[in-house]
């Protein structure tokens, strides 16, 4: 298993911080939407290298682990719903306790922290949103979220590879306040045996400059920051002491706009945490075979 820092004022999460998958987009800025024509003209080449070719890579990986290639059961709707509402249930006394009875009853632990977590931190970031929740009640529900996702990334870490010598650095983007899915992906990135540092953006060009990075990840999940990431991904390549830096990005955005990789400036982007370390190290791979 690597390493895992953090470099910031602090991982604790608030209601903001709890965007973590898809959600309803704020409309694009008709000046950022991407023109089919000048896509596929121009393009072309960056969508087959940061897409394509990663992926490809990913199927002649030697060492796959078989619980991966698993059809792995997904929380239904019923037990999400249930989830939910134990958070912000005022009489519930062991919400950790009811999501590993899950996982013994089958459920898988990248199933219980991407498709029971993250739903369940969306549902809370809309409550608060909109005021169907006052703040005492999304405090305690996600005191109990955070607790959750620290065992069940425990669990996780604890069944790592040992470590390889990869090193990342994950951050949000500047301005992006919802984090909770970075501590999920750090620790895919920790089972997967790399090296992780986690920051803040400001923190996160003061490593650059100090400390070798194989890999920087950089999260986003509001449509507004987007015009702001392309410059952000230019400056870490440009103060990095690793002038071979490779950069992913990831997130909700990304989610709902992959066509937007190309516009950041990045090398690749990863759609899901359960991917992105294989995806990391395909481009690492590509890079040295081109060495």
């Amino acid at each position: 298993m690597g390493a895992w820092r953090h470099f910031s004022q602090g991982f604790e999460l608030d209601a903001a911080s709890l965007e973590c998958g898809p959600s309803p987009a704020t409309a694009l800025n008709p000046d950022l939407v991407v023109d089919d024509v000048s896509f596929v003209r121009g393009d072309l080449s960056r969508l087959i290298e940061g897409e394509i070719l990663p992926r490809l890579m990913l199927v002649h990986q030697e060492a796959v682990r078989p619980s991966r290639l698993l059809v792995e059961r997904r929380p239904t709707p019923e037990q999400i719903a249930t989830f939910s509402a134990l958070l912000l249930d005022p009489a519930a006394e062991d919400v950790t306790g009811h999501v590993l009875g899950l996982l013994d009853g089958g459920l898988s632990l990248d199933g219980l922290l991407l498709e029971l977590l993250t739903p369940a931190a969306r549902e809370l970031g809309r409550l608060w949103e909109e005021d169907e929740c006052d703040f005492v009640d999304v405090t305690v529900a996600l005191g109990r979220l955070h607790a959750v996702a620290r065992t069940l990334c425990g669990r996780l870490e604890s069944e790592a590879w040992g470590p390889h010598g990869r090193s990342i650095l994950l951050v949000p983007c500047p301005g992006e306040t919802h984090i909770f899915c970075l501590s999920i992906v750090a620790s895919f990135f920790r089972e997967a045996g790399w090296d992780v540092t986690t920051g803040d953006a400001d923190s996160g060009f003061d490593l650059l400059r100090a400390e070798w990075f194989d890999v920087v990840g950089l999260t986003l999940s509001c449509d507004v920051l987007l015009p702001g990431l392309a410059d952000t991904v230019r400056a870490m390549r440009k103060v990095s002491c690793n002038r071979g830096v490779r950069v992913m990005v990831g997130g909700p955005l990304f989610v709902r706009h992959p066509e937007q990789l190309h516009a950041s400036g990045a090398d690749a982007m990863a759609e899901d945490a359960r991917i992105a370390p294989r995806i990391a190290e395909s481009l690492l791979e590509k890079q040295a075979q081109a060495c």
